[in-house]
């Protein structure tokens, strides 16, 4: 319950709506609930009597009521559907900006299908509690007060019926709460899993078809559909007996109160119009009860629900800005001190081990290593991604943890190693990098990065439209937009994450040598091939987490036997990489 109430403060704005509609459900409430008190009248007095002026006096004293009832039930409905909406809207802003804020180690405690669920599922959940638990959460109490009020006022015995009913009906409604309220969670994690399935089956769709395994993913995905299904079915078996349960004991008492109100009329001790009343009071309020329970049944999935979307906006953002933070980074000069690093603390072994290192601003250096060496680890610690176990990572001298976070982050650009292009133009993907960058500078950004090749034989030019993640072009043209968006930062530090491996080794020469002519610019290339770093400053070599070797094309050449194992492997015969008869020519 405590983090429903936490979730309220999202209302805002909108609270005033809640407020006014909560308002107009009394009113609508408090005009339905006359209109029984005005039928046993009308059945006493005007047609016992024949009183044709005292019915239609009451007629239309019941149907200003029933009228006044359903436009203040309209305007309810407005003001609800506005306080519901508007306040998912906001928890799930507030949900989005959370995840924005998040470190990579935060993201590792969630999968990426259920924080789609938390932002989707379950707040709609939350909107259907409140959309459609709101008007019974009010109205319910209302009318079961006033309806057994007036029922003790119009007959106290039939009326001590209630007294019996309620506990029963209470036992039956806590019997099925304690069953589902469990399942609800567990139903909220089969649609993660459902949605994980649908997001990689759809991502991967290309490899699914390659490799022909469409099959087989549908039997994937049919496995976790019918466990949704299955899930579903026991839940909602459970939640849907306090239906017929509340009608076995609402009948029951009918027939019970026709009992004593037959022996009573008979007896001369009750007329047949407040018999006729009476009843309607009984339905209102067997329908409130009714009512509270379908409340408690939504509030229970909500609960689960709303423990879920609290986890995120409560997760602890774990890498944020210091107070009087470093804003401005003065050069591109690197170190990393006795540096080590665990991706979590309750890991055996560190990703890095001891690392000590000194990169000058504006030297070009290579980074190679065997897979899981560590490579892409090592850089995700410049721009402060992750925060060192212990050592120090310094940027410009200064420790990367003293620097506002924005600013640090401003002056690194990665070119990841999965490019990532966003739905849109390219205009609009490059812009990433400088937003305010006018067409010259995007073209000039572009050339730099050999883009210009393909992008003069596309009819749109910079507007032509890349499709949902880029589909429209290669994975080399996509490497090669990246490396331009990247560019158009101007950062201190660039950072090449094995981001040139989908081009051919002419073309990457042309990049290094623009790259050249950006001597302001700290350069790292973390590469595969050894032609990618064989012209740079210096050449780190790591293996298995720890700093192996580090120095020149020449000086490793001579002194490491692992350097010279990749250059034998892949220069020896004239075979630098792929075997193309340029490369030969080349080596």
């Amino acid at each position: 319950m405590k983090d429903l109430k936490k979730l309220l403060k999202y209302l805002g704005p909108y609270r005033k709506d809640m407020l006014i509609g909560a308002l107009l459900l009394v009113l609508e409430t408090s005009f339905e609930l006359f209109i029984p008190m005005l039928m046993a009248d009308l059945i006493d007095v005007g047609v016992t009597q024949g009183d044709i002026p005292y019915i239609l006096h009451k007629g239309v004293q019941m149907g200003v009521c029933a009228l006044l009832s359903l436009i203040t039930g309209l305007l309810y409905a407005k003001f609800a559907a506005r306080a519901s909406y508007g306040w998912g809207a906001q928890i799930r802003e507030a949900q989005y900006r959370q995840v924005q804020e998040y470190a990579f180690s935060n993201l590792d405690h969630f999968e990426t299908s259920s924080l789609v669920t938390r932002m989707t599922t379950d707040i709609t959940v939350l909107q259907n509690a409140l959309n459609g638990g709101f008007r019974p959460m009010i109205r319910g109490p209302v009318m079961l007060v006033m309806g057994v009020i007036l029922s003790f006022w119009m007959n106290p015995i039939l009326a001590c019926v209630f007294l019996v009913g309620a506990p029963i009906l209470g036992i039956i409604l806590f019997l099925i709460l304690r069953k589902v309220g469990p399942m609800y969670e567990v139903l909220q994690k089969a649609v993660d899993r459902l949605n994980a399935v649908i997001e990689e089956g759809l991502t991967a769709i290309r490899a699914v078809k390659a490799f022909v395994r469409g099959e087989y993913e549908e039997e994937k995905f049919q496995k976790v559909n019918e466990n949704l299904m299955d899930t579903s079915r026991t839940t909602f078996h459970y939640a849907v007996l306090n239906m017929p349960a509340f009608q076995l004991v609402m009948y029951g008492c009918v027939l019970v109160i026709m009992w004593l109100g037959g022996s009573m009329i008979l007896g001369g001790r009750l007329q047949v119009g407040d018999l006729t009343g009476f009843l309607s009071y009984v339905f209102q309020v067997m329908n409130s009860m009714m009512m509270i329970s379908n409340v408690f049944l939504l509030l229970t999935r909500s609960l689960a629900s709303a423990h879920r979307i609290a986890m995120v906006l409560e997760e602890e953002v774990q890498l944020s800005s210091p107070k009087n933070a470093e804003e401005i980074v003065p050069d591109g000069s690197i170190d990393f001190e006795n540096v080590s690093f665990k991706y979590n603390p309750d890991a055996e072994e560190n990703a890095l081990s001891n690392v000590t290192l000194h990169i000058a601003s504006g030297q070009t250096v290579g980074v190679l290593g065997g897979t899981g060496s560590a490579k892409t680890t090592l850089v995700q610690l410049i721009p402060r991604l992750y925060d060192a176990t212990s050592g120090t990572v310094k940027v410009g001298g200064i420790d990367v943890r003293k620097y506002d976070l924005h600013a640090l982050r401003d002056a690194v650009s990665i070119v990841l190693q999965k490019n990532v292009l966003f739905s849109g133009t390219v205009r609009e993907n490059l812009l990433w990098g400088n937003e305010a960058a006018d067409d010259e500078t995007l073209w000039k950004a572009c050339r730099m990065a050999c883009a210009d090749e393909f992008l003069e034989r596309m009819p749109g030019g910079l507007d032509t439209d890349l499709g949902q993640g880029g589909v429209n072009v290669s994975g080399g043209q996509k490497q090669r937009l990246c490396i331009a968006r990247a560019l158009l930062k101007n950062p201190r530090i660039l950072i090449f994450d094995d981001s040139t491996s989908a081009v051919d080794t002419a073309t990457e020469g042309r990049i290094r040598t623009a790259l050249a002519g950006l001597p302001h610019m700290t350069k790292i290339v973390i590469a595969q091939r050894i032609t990618s770093v064989i012209g740079t400053d210096q050449i780190i070599i790591l293996d298995d987490g720890k700093v192996h070797a580090v120095g020149t094309h020449e000086e490793l050449l001579k002194t490491d036997s692992i350097y010279r194992e990749i250059y034998d492997s892949q220069m020896k015969g004239g075979v630098i990489h792929a075997g193309t008869s340029d490369q030969r020519q080349e080596a």
